[in-house]
């Protein structure tokens, strides 16, 4: 396994590196300190199997940045947004771009191993502290209400609430007893009722209807 750690912080790089050895392999490792040097990884290794980047690097603005990596890369790279910022509204416009979840910088190193596990396996990882404090539009998600509620069925239903705690579509068919393919088929047709692109945005969109009450750890 390949891991792109993109942040100005040289300090912070060496004890990620550390946290991350802890994975079996271990995996290897290139570091990027600013934008530039991120854009440029993506360009020559074609092999990168996750991104953990900070928004606050220099180089260019952070939508920017971030705009870009996800055109170089492809779209079963997930880009994860792992910074010290609490504001709720970069983070969430990075999910809105395509970011594949966030976790902060003061996470200890078990939640910050069991989020990058749950992310490689399909799910999606956004602090439950984050999801209490949006309301509904903070990221500018459309957001359906009652009419979203109403096109889902019971079991899809049951499927958002789990994918609001960040299961991997393998661990909901396990949880509900589903074939994967039918959870799929489930997942789909949700992101559809929600008039959401992705997993990550269906996660804000379950917190925001009330469906789910998302684990402090995955």
């Amino acid at each position: 396994m390949k891991i792109l750690i993109a942040d100005d912080h040289e300090l912070f790089r060496d004890g990620l590196r550390h946290v991350l050895d802890q994975f079996e392999g271990p995996p290897t490792i290139i570091e990027a300190s600013d934008f530039p040097q991120a854009i440029a990884a993506a360009q020559t290794d074609k092999d990168i199997d996750i991104v953990l980047l900070d928004l606050t690097m220099p180089g260019m603005a952070w939508a920017e940045g971030l705009a870009k990596l996800k055109e170089l890369l492809p779209a079963t790279v997930p880009v994860i947004v792992l910074s010290a910022s609490d504001d709720r509204r970069h983070v969430l416009q990075a999910v809105n771009m395509g970011a594949a979840g966030f976790i902060p910088k003061t996470s200890s190193s078990r939640v910050m191993l069991s989020a990058l596990k749950l992310v490689l396996s399909g799910g999606v990882y956004l602090p439950p502290a984050l999801l209490d404090q949006s309301g509904p539009g903070d990221d500018g998600t459309p957001m359906a209400g009652e009419t979203a509620i109403a096109a889902l069925t019971p079991r899809q239903r049951e499927v958002l609430a789990l994918l609001g705690q960040g299961k991997s579509n393998k661990e909901i068919a396990r949880v509900l007893e589903l074939a994967e393919g039918t959870v799929k088929l489930h997942v789909t047709a949700i992101l559809k009722a929600l008039n959401v692109n992705n997993r990550t945005r269906a996660v804000v969109a379950a917190s925001h209807l009330g469906l789910t009450a998302p684990d402090a750890a995955p």
